[in-house]
């Protein structure tokens, strides 16, 4: 299987990757960033709303009740717009861009139940980190996988 970052670099031209002053990165390996929300039924029908996702195990209780789920369960996009949100505002933050990312769904997320999500830079390329993503709720996993962003130009300073 071939690598995100094989993957992605291979469909760079030569002339796209023009020698540049070295940079001074203020992301790392290791960096890490989270948050946590519980999504309401509320939330769960706007979002079905505005995406035209009415599946009714996601908004239809008595729908869900007759499944094996037992319940509503949050929609696994909506689940991860939580990492677009850890990205895009904490790390790497403002301005950066969302190119690449592999995700599972091993477990469901009930609405009601908080949940945990974290990001961790895996590896930095050029202006581009690969980044672990994490959901979890209680003792179980609900989204995992990782993520591939072009990091905003403020984090990336040119040494002087």
């Amino acid at each position: 299987m071939t690598s995100a970052w094989g993957l992605f670099f291979s469909r760079l031209r030569p002339s796209s990757l023009a020698l540049a002053p070295p940079l001074r990165r203020q992301l790392h390996v290791g960096q890490r960033a989270s948050l946590t929300k519980a999504f309401s039924s509320h939330d769960v029908a706007l979002f079905a709303e505005l995406t035209g996702d009415t599946n009714p195990l996601h908004v239809d209780p008595a729908y869900a009740g007759a499944t094996s789920f037992g319940a509503p369960i949050v929609h696994g996009v909506l689940i991860n717009g939580l990492i677009s949100a850890v990205l895009g505002t904490q790390m790497p933050g403002p301005g950066c861009v969302f190119l690449y990312q592999e995700i599972r769904f091993p477990a469901p997320l009930f609405v009601g139940e908080e949940v945990l999500a974290e990001a961790e830079v895996q590896k930095i390329k050029m202006s581009f980190a690969l980044i672990g993503v994490m959901c979890s709720a209680k003792d179980k996993v609900v989204m995992e996988g990782e993520v591939m962003v072009m990091m905003p130009e403020k984090k990336q300073q040119q040494e002087g």
